[in-house]
């Protein structure tokens, strides 16, 4: 088989997105040589080593998977079952194509317009809030909602899952992305607010469908809890906590970074009092954010209508 079964760059590139041995990176490349990626069907792994200097290991796994027929099997079967955005689509999130490292592939199950909604914001936290923690995101979190702000965050346990029942449950709007590929939803806890987003709200992933959670992952998801909103809200968090991470990917995305205080003595407040310190923007109340969006709304709105 020498790729004739692959009609056009789109399906090409959710192809070889497909495999384990090709990373954002390696796709990266492969691109900018050639954009149509056709010649990548006829290469050897000698070629593939050589121009692009992959290892033989990662080489030999590229070819063997490119011309395997199961596959291809696969790919036509998420085709038809999950929604997939490229990169080169016209409605890819523009909001993601702001970002230095946008996912290549998306993969959606639920309402795929809630891709482009805004406000929206996103949410991260401690997967092991304060007995406080859901009265502070109610008191804040639930205006945004009934004024149709939509909440991103990423369906962990604690305020992540908090997030995403908040909106549900006020018939507001919200995406959760996942660490893993959407045939593996995690955690496991989270089995039946998986299926109840999936059938009310959105759940989106780059990961190929049938891809297990891995632990690296997680932390590499969250420029995509981040990218897809104006700003990221972090409303506890431990002083060395993973939430911190989005909060890296949100600066270095040019994003609005915003923390709840909370009780000193509270280990689960430390994370949020250090990035208030550290320049965030202290959110006490709901209004804190919604004269954020009217400060930066229209500008932000301005840049993804203009963006090709």
């Amino acid at each position: 088989m020498k790729g004739v079964f692959i009609i056009n760059v789109r399906a090409r590139i959710i192809h070889i997105h497909q495999s384990k041995a090709c990373t954002r990176p390696l796709l990266r490349k492969l691109l900018a040589k050639d954009p149509s990626l056709s010649s990548l069907y006829q290469l050897s792994a000698h070629d593939l080593i050589h121009e692009y200097q992959l290892t033989s290991k990662q080489a030999n796994q590229l070819i063997g998977d490119l011309h395997d027929n199961s596959m291809l099997a696969q790919m036509e079967q998420d085709l038809t079952r999950f929604k997939i955005w490229t990169i080169i689509d016209h409605d890819y999130p523009k909001a993601l194509k702001m970002i230095p490292d946008p996912p290549y592939v998306l993969y959606g199950l639920g309402n795929p317009g809630l891709i482009h909604h805004t406000p929206s914001i996103s949410v991260v936290g401690t997967r092991n809030p304060s007995s406080e923690a859901k009265r502070k995101m109610h008191v804040i979190l639930t205006p945004l909602v009934e004024d149709d702000w939509l909440l991103v965050s990423g369906m962990a346990l604690g305020i992540d899952g908090y997030a995403h029942r908040i909106a549900n449950h006020f018939h507001g709007k919200t995406i959760a992305v996942l660490g893993g590929g959407l045939n593996f939803p995690y955690p496991k806890k989270h089995e039946q607010l998986f299926k109840t987003l999936v059938s009310q709200q959105l759940v989106i992933s780059e990961y190929p469908p049938n891809t297990r959670p891995e632990r690296y992952f997680f932390p590499e998801r969250n420029r995509i809890i981040s990218g897809l909103a104006f700003g990221t809200l972090v409303v506890e968090a431990q002083e060395r906590s993973g939430s911190l991470i989005t909060v890296d990917q949100a600066l270095e995305q040019g994003r609005e970074v915003y923390a709840v205080p909370g009780c000193v003595y509270l280990e689960q407040t430390q994370g949020c009092h250090k990035l208030i310190q550290d320049g965030a923007k202290l959110v006490q109340n709901t209004y804190d954010l919604m004269e954020e969006w009217q400060e930066h709304g229209e500008k932000w709105c301005r840049t993804l209508t203009h963006l090709q």
